[in-house]
């Protein structure tokens, strides 16, 4: 694909500009990119999976010092070994490092909760609990829209399932 600039080289940069509801896909080359003051390339300068890795899990919400010296008590994995490679130790891992793993699951899966598939043997009381979840958050939409009548049934409804989960403990 050729720069949509100079339309000569060869594009190696996608820049995407966004501003109010535009947005703008470029393809771009080097030279070009270098144009556009945004984005500084030195050819010389490499970019690592690492680097990624450490700017997406080093968001800036904890010092960095702190979380470089926390260490999982279980594992004895430190923050800045998990930033490296991306990877946890343990279970106990996710308790340790929560603070700064939750902002990041939520930026990467878009909620820090897993709602996804429920394993057969589990039984239905999983299932049963996220239904129950979801339920409540429209009843509370219902209720925030003023939608009364709905909101009633609604209620209703997820007493039945509470009832049914009760008697399946």
């Amino acid at each position: 694909m050729l720069c949509d600039d100079c339309k000569k080289n060869q594009a190696c940069v996608h820049l995407t500009q966004i501003t109010n509801t535009q947005k703008i896909d470029k393809h771009l080359c080097e030279e070009c990119a270098k144009k556009y003051g945004e984005l500084i390339f030195n050819v010389d300068q490499k970019f690592s999976v690492d680097d990624f890795l450490a700017g997406m899990f080093n968001n800036g919400s904890i010092d960095n010092s702190q979380m470089k010296v926390m260490t999982c008590p279980n594992c004895g994995m430190t923050y800045r070994d998990f930033s490296r490679t991306g990877k946890i130790g343990c279970n106990v891992c996710y308790t340790t490092f929560a603070k700064k793993l939750e902002p990041l699951l939520r930026r990467i899966h878009g909620a820090s909760s897993h709602i996804g598939k429920v394993p057969k043997r589990s039984g239905g009381q999983i299932e049963l609990k996220q239904r129950i979840k979801q339920m409540r958050n429209t009843l509370a939409n219902h209720v925030t829209n003023e939608e009364y009548e709905q909101a009633a049934k609604l209620r209703d409804e997820i007493k039945e399932i509470e009832k049914e989960f009760h008697e399946g403990e």
